[in-house]
This record gives structure tokens, sequence and C-alpha cells, in this order.
């Protein structure tokens, strides 16, 4: 793909534009096992995709009710955030990056296993929801990722076609709803390393950050 060819950007962003996930496993490792999960950090990293009450359903089967879901849901994300906003920022280089997009025409969306509660908390807290024609949440798919449902709804609420849209993914089952989708991707190393995405065939870069990164 060249420059010429992409007309959106749709961004992940929990590890993807800020560096939050070792704060969201360490939150949900300490509400799984005060409910009697005994599993370890790694464990817990493992589980961290999807929406929350997918994870939960998968840790806890047919144990706790829709409404007990989204309380314990919203239990996590409230200590995530307490324990995170003090280090609230975006990964470096990421801002210049949105400014440089804007300044080119690229739409851009986020498209996110993230209820709207988080994004929110990042947008807002940052100052940087005026950069995004659209926002995807968990509350807007009925497939989570690697199910590519999150980015079509991006590209199609940007009324762009898929294969001129570029994502910004962290973890490999994003990668992987990029490539469902027909969409490339730039991976962030923030928690994953490069060899778990050898798989995939649209991966354009992999990166610490968006220092230097040439728009795509």
């Amino acid at each position: 793909m060249n420059a010429s060819n992409t007309k959106a950007y749709l961004f992940d962003l929990n590890g993807t534009m800020i560096d939050d996930m070792h704060y969201h496993i360490q939150a949900w490792h300490e509400i799984l096992c005060s409910h009697g999960a005994e599993l370890s950090l790694a464990a817990v990293k493992q589980q961290c995709y999807g929406k929350n009450d997918e994870l939960l359903e998968r840790i806890f089967p047919g144990r706790f009710s829709a409404a007990e879901k989204t309380a314990m849901s919203y239990a996590k994300e409230e200590a995530y955030q307490a324990a995170f906003k003090p280090q609230l920022k975006l990964l470096d280089g990421l801002g210049d990056y949105l400014e440089a997009a804007k300044l080119q025409g690229i739409r851009m969306a986020i498209g996110s296993a993230a209820i709207m509660f988080n994004i929110d908390f990042v947008l807002d807290n940052l100052h940087i929801r005026h950069y995004f024609d659209a926002l995807v949440s968990a509350d807007d798919v009925l497939n989570s990722k690697p199910d590519p449902e999150t980015y079509l709804k991006c590209a199609a609420a940007l009324q762009v076609a898929p294969p001129n849209c570029v994502v910004y993914e962290d973890s490999p089952k994003g990668v992987e709803s990029a490539e469902r989708a027909g969409m490339s991707s730039v991976v962030l190393l923030t928690l994953h390393e490069v060899h778990e995405f050898a798989q995939f065939e649209k991966v354009l870069c992999h990166v610490p950050d968006y220092k230097g990164l040439a728009l795509q």
C-alpha cells in the first residue's frame, strides 16, 4: 500500500494509543482472583481480549448474571482508571502523528473492545476527541476482535473502503481482525513481540511508538 491509497486510519486504543495494558492486566488479576480464580498475571494477559463480559464468561462460565458482569466490569474499569490516570499520556510521537494526519485530510476512527466509559476517559483527559470522525466501542458490535466487525464498522462510518484503511494495533487478535477486514496494519510493540505477528501478511511495520513513523 502506498500513501496515495490510504484514506483512513483506524486506531485500537489500549496499548496502541496509550501504554496501559499492564494496568488492565493488574486490575483484572485482582478482581478475578477476588472471585476465586487462581490465575497468574501471565495467564490473565492471555485472556485480555474481547469484551469484558466475554472475558468474565471465559473465566467463570455460567456463574454470573449479565447485571453482575456489568457491575464487575465497571468495578474493574474504575480500578484501572484510578491506577493509570497519573501516568495517562499518548504514546511518544502520537500527538504529532494525529495532527499531521488531520492536516493531510486523512479520516480517523477508534475501534476498540473497550466500553465507552474507558474511551471517554482517554479522549477527554487527553483532549484529542476532535481528531476522530467515528468511535466504535464494545457496545457497538456483536462480535469482538478477532472478528472483523469492529474495523468494518469503522470503515463504514467513515465511508472509506476497507482496502484504503490502515489499522494501528498492539495485539495479534487485533491484527487478525484487521486482516479479516481486508486492511493493512501498523503494529505497536507495547505488550507483544515481533514474532507473535509472524503469521500475518498485511503488517506494514512494527514500531515501539510513533516517533519518526511516516504517515502510512
